[in-house]
């Protein structure tokens, strides 16, 4: 397949204009935060012919983020490094499909990943990895604003497309239909991890037997109703759909710990407390300018009690490539 080379790579992808577009050449390691997330509001649909879920969902990236490092390896193929999390992951099917996909034949490189975000617990830390490694070897291999980055994405998970773009997003289908949103109004997130994940295919399935799953006509109106409010930045989501997560009754049902986390993150102040993502991870939410410092409050409240307890805010963009020593 032939090189498509945009003619100018750094536009999009917040690289210096400067920067050295061939990185493998020289080995000069290069790293990217991997933003984690949570979903503002998740309405899931019916169940499709090929056995996925049509969703609609805002996807709210972190200033909570893994950190991922790309540089020359000796090994004979490319490798994945994340101590601590054993078995296979997003990482290595997205180095993968690049080099499948793209045509790229370059010598082997290691992808090292230090894990901050929650692991199986709805924040999209396994998805955020992947789109960083895509956005990673791709900038590795002189190509960093190439088109193929938003094909792949999609196939590798429905988070991943979101996580790639960066910022806030409206996502529709399987997560292969992503819609830039400007940034909401202000808020803090107390962020409350479970000791135990969930299973994103248990849950859904869940979800299903629960009857939890709408209509196509709910979805399409749910989107209406979001696009109607995020128009212009500052927006909050209409009442009934800020924190909606049609699949929290199903984590919560699966895991005992959410039902706790909701009532601990209600009790230490949250305006709003919900499950994020498949779940278990509950969020309490701070609204106004003044939402981060209570959020920060909260989480160091809860320290003694919830040691994994953490606050974040939002994250506008999808973070920089940096040249590393």
């Amino acid at each position: 397949m032939p090189e498509r080379r945009p003619s100018d790579p750094s536009s999009s992808l917040n690289l210096p204009r400067e920067w050295d577009l061939m990185p493998e050449a020289n080995g000069q390691p290069l790293g990217l935060n991997a933003q984690g997330k949570i979903n503002l509001c998740l309405a899931l649909g019916p169940l499709r012919e090929d056995g996925y879920h049509d969703v609609v969902s805002v996807v709210l990236p972190l200033d909570l983020a893994d950190r991922l490092v790309i540089e020359p390896s000796n090994a004979e193929g490319d490798e994945v490094i994340c101590p601590g999390v054993e078995g296979d992951n997003l990482v290595s099917a997205a180095l993968a499909r690049w080099r499948e996909a793209s045509g790229w034949e370059g010598k082997p490189v290691r992808v090292t990943i230090e894990k901050r975000v929650p692991v199986a617990a709805g924040m999209g830390g396994g998805s955020a990895d992947a789109a960083a490694a895509l956005r990673l070897v791709a900038a590795w291999a002189g190509r960093p604003d190439d088109p193929l980055l938003s094909d792949l994405a999609p196939a590798l998970g429905a988070d991943v497309a979101p996580l790639l773009h960066g910022g806030p997003t409206l996502v529709e289908g399987i997560g292969d239909r992503v819609t830039a949103l400007p940034l909401p109004a202000a808020v803090g997130l107390l962020i409350l991890p479970a000791s135990v994940g969930l299973s994103t295919p248990v849950v859904f399935a869940r979800a299903g037997e629960l009857g939890l799953r709408r209509s196509s006509q709910d979805l399409a109106a749910i989107t209406e109703a979001i696009r109607a409010e995020a128009s212009a930045p500052g927006w909050e989501l209409p009442a009934g759909l800020l924190g909606l997560n049609d699949l929290g009754p199903a984590a919560a049902d699966l895991e005992p710990a959410v039902s706790a986390g909701i009532t601990e993150a209600r009790a230490a102040g949250a305006d709003q407390a919900f499950v994020t993502g498949s779940g278990p991870t509950v969020v309490g939410l701070f609204a106004g300018t003044d939402g981060p410092e209570r959020a920060k409050r909260a989480a160091e409240g809860l320290t003694g009690r919830v040691p994994a307890a953490v606050w974040a805010t939002a994250s506008p963009g999808s973070g920089t490539i940096e040249e590393l020593q």
